[in-house]
């Protein structure tokens, strides 16, 4: 094919009436913020993941640091967390004001191991939060156990695995809460930031609401220190827009995954395609390894290919967080200097899905 394969496309497609549709119908009633469409959003929201209350912010950053200091996480204590994410999974501990510990990734399924998680725990552990990576669950039925084991809270980072699930059951309702976001890459996205929190607990959900809109009980009457953060009236409806959309968007990005999977040469060396471990695998992002990477993304875009490397540089790694005194994770090291992501989105046509099956085949490190 002769045209270029973008990594993602985000402009709206078959769902742009009903965005359309929803944008104006905030306008029209003139309520901007904390209104109808973010109650509205909210409970559909918590039907679709399976959960007992959601609670609109304002990026998924701050619903991690939000859960945490709703469960009372704070200055003196730790929370371990996984070596390969975007970044911000850390720095929401640190917003939070407590210690993020990193433990080595599970070198097949590639999220936090429960057993480096586990032997990272101290008399200062507070909470195990694992990230859901690429749309993969991470082994919930090991952190669970772990949780209980030490009585830690688990958290859950689904950021990147909206509706996803794990032996059978959402992703989200295992631990005390899971954080999501809404930025405009997700499987889910607004037309700007937005985050959510889903939980069981509806006491903490009424204790997230009143800290991200100031620590307020009613207006003007603030009972403790709050943020603001608070999913927008526009956002809200958009996401409500698009949420209907959600499953089939889904099984698009699953079917596209299976292609590559079946149609990938499995002998080919060069290439390594992570297994799938979860069926409930949202594929946010479509992962490849090879210790020749730069020849291969090279390759791909001389062919009209584009792609991404999430992500390059592992987050103990990273200056931000050299005062937190990080532990070594080399197999992490090792992830982020082989991956690269595909294309995948559901919008990808049969025609670029073959484009990048064949030119994938085609590599030949020199």
């Amino acid at each position: 094919m002769s045209r270029r394969v973008p990594f993602m496309r985000l402009e709206p497609g078959e769902d742009r009436p009903a965005v359309e549709g929803a944008i104006r119908r905030v306008i029209d009633r003139g309520w901007f913020v904390l209104g109808p469409e973010v109650e509205a959003f909210e409970s559909e929201f918590a039907a679709a993941c399976g959960a007992g209350a959601c609670v609109g912010v304002g990026t998924g950053t701050d619903a991690l640091a939000l859960i945490l200091r709703g469960l009372g996480i704070g200055p003196g204590d730790e929370v371990i967390t996984a070596p390969v994410s975007a970044a911000y999974t850390a720095l929401a501990v640190m917003m939070s004001g407590a210690r993020p510990v990193f433990a080595d990734i599970d070198p097949v399924r590639l999220t936090l191991d429960p057993a480096a998680a586990e032997a990272a725990i101290t008399p200062r552990t507070r909470a195990l939060l694992p990230v859901h990576l690429y749309g993969q669950p991470a082994d919930l039925p090991a952190f669970s156990a772990i949780a209980e084991r030490h009585r830690l809270a688990l958290v859950e980072d689904a950021c990147q695995a909206h509706v996803a699930t794990c032996d059978g059951r959402p992703v989200g309702t295992w631990g005390v809460a899971a954080a999501y976001s809404f930025y405009p890459t997700k499987n889910l996205g607004a037309l700007g930031d937005g985050g959510a929190i889903v939980t069981r607990d509806l006491a903490l959900a009424a204790r997230l609401r009143r800290l991200r809109n100031g620590g307020q009980t009613d207006r003007y009457h603030h009972v403790e220190f709050g943020v603001n953060s608070r999913l927008d009236e526009i956002q809200a409806a958009v996401l409500r827009a698009r949420l209907p959309y959600l499953p089939g968007w889904t099984e698009a990005r699953r079917a596209a995954a299976r292609a590559f999977r079946s149609r990938i040469d499995p002998d080919a060396k060069a290439v390594l395609i992570p297994p799938e471990l979860e069926p409930g695998h949202v594929y946010h992002l479509f992962p490849v390894r090879s210790a020749h990477r730069a020849a291969l993304q090279a390759h791909l875009s001389s062919a009209g290919i584009d792609t991404l490397i999430h992500y390059p540089v592992p987050i103990p790694r990273q200056p931000a967080l050299a005062g937190t005194n990080p532990a070594a994770c080399p197999l992490a090291d090792r992830l982020c200097d082989e991956v690269l992501s595909l294309p995948l989105y559901p919008a990808l046509a049969a025609a670029e899905i073959e484009a990048i099956v064949t030119t994938v085949n085609a590599f030949r490190p020199g």
